[in-house]
């Protein structure tokens, strides 16, 4: 049966894991793409997408910018599924980036989240994400005057892990399309 364990996990020895996320790269809902990724044992290795995907990286720094995933289960209707929510904080705000923050609350991208530990995640890999903005000018002076996004979706597995070279530079997304330059 699919649903029964067939394996456990040891413990970690070693205290070299750390939190938080270090870049998001953003790119357009397609519906066919979930079907040209090649998975093994929750690994995305291959993507057939020969490289038409733009793809938009977000540095980020600092404290705010999250990555998690919530199982929601019902048993009454046999169902489970898992909520992802991608927040992230940017400081400053300025006209370039309240366009494109327009545009993506409006669309439903697939997100690739980079965490400090050097490990790639596909958020709303089959079903997109959906982003609620909001902007904050602070009440102090050492208080976020920026935007803050939150990334939702819901999904039926949790979020798999991609092969890094996939993603950096001379991947097959070639990452990074455009950035929005605030120098």
């Amino acid at each position: 049966m699919a649903c029964n364990i067939a394996t456990g996990r040891k413990e970690v020895t070693c205290k070299e894991n750390l939190g938080g996320i270090k870049n998001v790269y953003l790119f357009n809902y397609d519906k066919s793409m979930y079907g040209d990724l090649t998975q093994a044992s929750g690994l995305i290795t291959a993507w057939d997408n020969s490289g038409t995907a733009d793809v938009y990286k977000i540095e980020l720094q600092g404290t705010g910018n999250s990555f998690d995933e919530a199982g929601e289960v019902s048993r009454e209707n046999g169902t489970v599924l898992y909520g992802q929510t991608l927040t992230i904080a940017l400081k400053q705000q300025d006209p370039l980036t309240k366009d494109f923050l327009n545009t993506l609350g409006k669309g439903r991208p697939h997100a690739i989240v980079e965490d400090y530990n050097g490990t790639f995640r596909l958020a709303g890999q089959e079903n997109g994400l959906d982003a609620q903005v909001s902007t904050a000018s602070g009440s102090a002076m050492g208080d976020l005057s920026g935007y803050t996004i939150a990334l939702t979706g819901q999904e039926r597995d949790l979020s798999p892990f991609v092969t890094p070279s996939l993603v950096v530079a001379g991947g097959i997304f070639d990452v990074m399309t455009a950035e929005i330059d605030l120098n």
